[in-house]
């Protein structure tokens, strides 16, 4: 009888977690929606990509300081917090901003949440070694669907295609792997969102203020705020956790698929707030990957309930 209800304390304890996990990922999937349109608000201001790194990790490395000092200083300070720090943190912002100035958001809102999974997934087969199921690989022939009725009008369109489709795309496969390492590390919602904050900011803020090149002035306080408030603290501390806490308790693979919600919401408000262009390539890709996504997610509460059960 003891173990009897041991089990179903255990079960509906795994339920909770799954439903708590779920509610990180929504969370965190909107916040996202709103990443994409604030960062390519930097990118059409008159503020730089390094500019916006710069705001990015000084605003929450100063924010995170007192954790840092008080719960870990120097125990951040190992290989494995380093090596995501440079990926999730670094290699990521220098690939996503450089492409926000350059392609337009709408672009972005399928290009970053449709490739993330995509890669996620892949990863995961390659590293885990993981069975993707018939129903997994609909979901990624959906999301390339989704991404190549984008890409292809623009690779046909000599003038289309730029450099900042391809840094958005190699963005994507850096917080893919982000995503994955963390999940094999076993790095926690805090470890993961200082380090990456202190680390970036030791890393970057000598490199930023000795060689590359500045557009920061008074003038553009404004603009500085904005990314100061959403890069520095909503996108690198609140979305940072929340992404973490729901890539513990529901995965990689689940935590990537709830991007469902973010080209729809994203690419349609880019359309109205930068007035881009609303194109049926667009609204295809947006709707594909979108769905692609949705059957990605079905497939892991599928898999969860049947273990469950």
């Amino acid at each position: 009888m003891l173990t009897h209800m041991a089990a179903m304390l255990t079960s509906r304890w795994q339920r909770v977690s799954v439903a708590h996990g779920f509610i990180y990922a929504l969370a965190a999937a909107l916040i996202w929606s709103g990443f994409i349109l604030a960062s390519r608000k930097g990118g059409i201001s008159e503020l730089n990509g390094y500019d916006v790194i710069a705001i990015r990790y000084l605003t929450c490395s100063l924010l995170l300081l007192p954790i840092w000092w008080y719960k870990f200083r120097f125990k951040l300070l190992q290989a494995r917090f380093i090596i995501t720090s440079l990926i999730g943190g670094l290699a990521y912002a220098f690939f996503t901003f450089q492409g926000f100035q350059l392609a337009s958001a709408s672009h972005a809102a399928v290009l970053l949440p449709g490739l993330i999974p995509l890669f996620i997934i892949l990863l995961a087969a390659l590293f885990d070694s993981d069975k993707i199921p018939v129903s997994r690989w609909l979901g990624i022939v959906l999301i390339s669907v989704g991404v190549g009725s984008l890409i292809w009008p623009l690779v046909i369109d000599k003038q289309g295609l730029n450099t900042g489709h391809y840094y958005l795309a190699a963005g994507a496969f850096c917080w893919a792997l982000f995503s994955m390492l963390i999940k094999r590390w076993q790095i926690t919602p805090w470890q993961a969102t200082v380090s990456l904050a202190m680390i970036t900011c030791i890393i970057y803020l000598p490199v930023y203020i000795i060689l590359l090149p500045k557009n920061i002035a008074l003038g553009l306080w404004q603009d500085i705020a904005l990314q100061a408030f959403y890069q520095g603290f909503m996108a690198t501390i609140v979305q940072m956790i929340f992404y973490v806490q729901a890539v513990r308790l529901i995965g990689p693979s689940a935590m990537g698929s709830m991007m469902a919600i973010v080209p729809l919401i994203s690419g349609l408000s880019a359309v109205y707030i930068f007035d881009e262009p609303l194109t049926s390539t667009l609204i295809i890709g947006l709707i594909t990957v979108s769905i692609g996504a949705v059957v990605v997610h079905s497939n892991f509460h599928f898999s969860t309930t049947k273990k469950e059960s």
